[in-house]
């Protein structure tokens, strides 16, 4: 049968999500040796997702509510909010103490990067905004379903394996008053390349005097070096009373990927303003999903909430942060006795889920032709996905790779 309207006719194939279609690709692959270290998910030392025990303990504590399942707030409950907050800032911070900060439950970290682009394309509509290079290809997507031109700071080095502070405050003099920065907190994705506490003073300093407004990421606090360290750049950020926008995710630290649970916080002058702007993230929250789901969001603020549970997180979240580092450990040697005289001491640098690891598209198109090692094509390896079974056939592949 025939359509009497080809409103399709002309609508193009989309290109294959580069991340999430080579999950597919390692989901379709027979080898029984296949490794999967394209998608950003934590495997545990059986290369299994875990559940977390104090997640679970909360499963079971909610397993026995009855109460109605009806539409919540459109920021979401306060007991979740106010958990975003004291985890974000701490639990006495002033800014918290003086009411400056506005927080709304949303579809996970993607969700409040969406809700927050849209936001701010409302109120900045001329703006350009400027995310590094490299960066979550998530990020150009979602800012230019807003509205914005993207351009890119310097960020990573290739030669060194490490940060690029010099290019990233040059490009940024090139910003102009009013444009959007977006910035990874820690564990930066794809690189896992983060500044140092001095560099990130400089980095603020130039935002601050260029007067441009910071954006911030923050999907795997606790996963660099613990939960207060790795969200200090926020609390630097508040001193200064400056606008900041924060995109945070429960995603990763808590296992709970698919129940996308995350919040967008921003940072205002006064409690005026910031009752101000929950009501205009509450007018673009309305026009996108209405309210936000229930179930994820009631695990994330019990263990937040119950001071044993929380015990319990931070100490299950410790675990998955040491392994992760002993990965990059046992990578690092293994390469460097596979392949000796190069160095490979950036693997152990960098922080979080997430290597450079140098390879080329090709190489990467080799490893997963020849060995069915997945990786991205940018070279970025996962390196939760590493584990005791695994990690000498991918350190043979990436060293048979790398010498041609």
């Amino acid at each position: 049968m025939t359509a009497s309207f080809p409103l399709f006719a002309e609508v193009p194939l989309a290109a294959r999500d580069p991340i999430l279609g080579l999950n597919e690709a390692y989901q379709a692959d027979a080898n029984p040796k296949k490794v999967n270290l394209s998608i950003g998910v934590y495997y545990d030392a059986a290369g299994k997702i875990p559940v977390l025990s104090c997640v679970q303990k909360a499963m079971n504590a909610l397993a026995g509510q009855t109460a109605p399942r009806t539409y919540q707030p459109m920021e979401g409950p306060a007991v979740y909010t106010q958990a975003v907050q004291k985890l974000l800032l701490g639990a006495d911070h002033p800014a918290i103490r003086d009411g400056r900060v506005a927080t709304a439950q949303t579809i996970a970290g993607t969700g409040a990067l969406k809700t927050g682009f849209d936001l701010l394309f409302s109120i900045i509509p001329k703006a350009t905004a400027w995310v590094s290079n490299p960066t979550w290809d998530n990020h150009r997507a979602i800012l230019g379903g807003a509205g914005f031109p993207v351009e890119t700071y310097a960020y990573y080095d290739a030669t060194t394996g490490g940060f690029d502070l010099a290019g990233m405050l040059r490009d940024l003099e090139r910003a102009k008053a009013g444009d959007l920065v977006l910035l990874h907190a820690c564990c930066h994705n794809p690189t896992g390349v983060d500044p140092t506490a001095d560099e990130w003073g400089r980095i603020i300093d130039t935002i601050e005097q260029r007067k441009l407004v910071p954006f911030i990421d923050i999907a795997y606090q606790g996963f660099g070096d613990g939960l207060q360290e790795d969200g200090e750049v926020i609390r630097r950020f508040a001193e200064r009373n400056l606008p900041v926008f924060i995109a945070n995710s429960f995603s990763k630290t808590f296992s709970l990927y698919g129940e996308r649970v995350g919040a967008l916080t921003v940072l205002t002058a006064n409690a005026d303003e910031a009752q101000r702007v929950l009501s205009q993230i509450k007018r673009v929250v309305r026009a996108s999903y209405s309210t936000p789901p229930i179930f994820g969001a009631s695990l994330v603020s019990t263990v937040l909430n119950q001071p044993d549970l929380r015990v319990l997180w931070e100490e299950e979240l410790a675990t998955m942060r040491n392994r992760i580092r002993e990965m990059r450990q046992m990578l690092r040697e293994r390469l460097s006795a596979q392949v000796p005289g190069r160095n490979y001491d950036y693997i152990t640098q960098q922080r979080g889920m997430f290597s450079y690891s140098g390879l080329s598209a090709a190489q990467a198109q080799k490893l997963r032709e020849d060995y069915a090692i997945y990786i991205v094509e940018s070279g970025r390896i996962c390196v939760a996905g590493l584990n005791t079974s695994n990690i000498d056939y991918v350190a043979e592949a990436v060293a048979a790779v790398q010498k041609g």
